[in-house]
């Protein structure tokens, strides 16, 4: 009965672990989709191309500059830029998610 206890938990563990896989995957689809239509006329916003905007960084790259966790906040309390002609969004905390899971999937090393 013990080896059956073990089994099966071992069964529940992967089938957490697969249910938050593919909640992480949705989420990072949904923060893509959210990026793509509010960012990408002035930045980069997949894992390759150009910005638009000469100021505006490609999304792959943030990581370089500080923890993309560390947006968190920004996001969902307003992020603003030091360029004048970037303007504010607010998102909401259920997108603010999303988007920081998008932005870790797209980095480069």
């Amino acid at each position: 009965m013990i080896v059956l206890g073990l089994a099966f938990a071992g069964a529940a563990s992967v089938g957490i672990a697969l249910v938050v896989t593919a909640q992480s995957a949705g989420d990072s689809k949904h923060g893509e989709a959210l990026v793509t239509r509010k960012c990408a006329r002035c930045h980069a916003t997949m894992r390759t191309g150009e910005s638009a905007h000469p100021e505006a960084p490609a999304f792959r790259t943030l990581g370089k500059r500080y923890p993309i966790e560390a947006l968190e906040e920004a996001l969902g309390e307003g992020i603003i830029s030091g360029h004048p002609d970037m303007p504010e969004f607010v998102f909401e905390s259920s997108d603010v998610g999303a988007i920081i899971a998008y932005l870790k999937s797209i980095q480069e090393p």
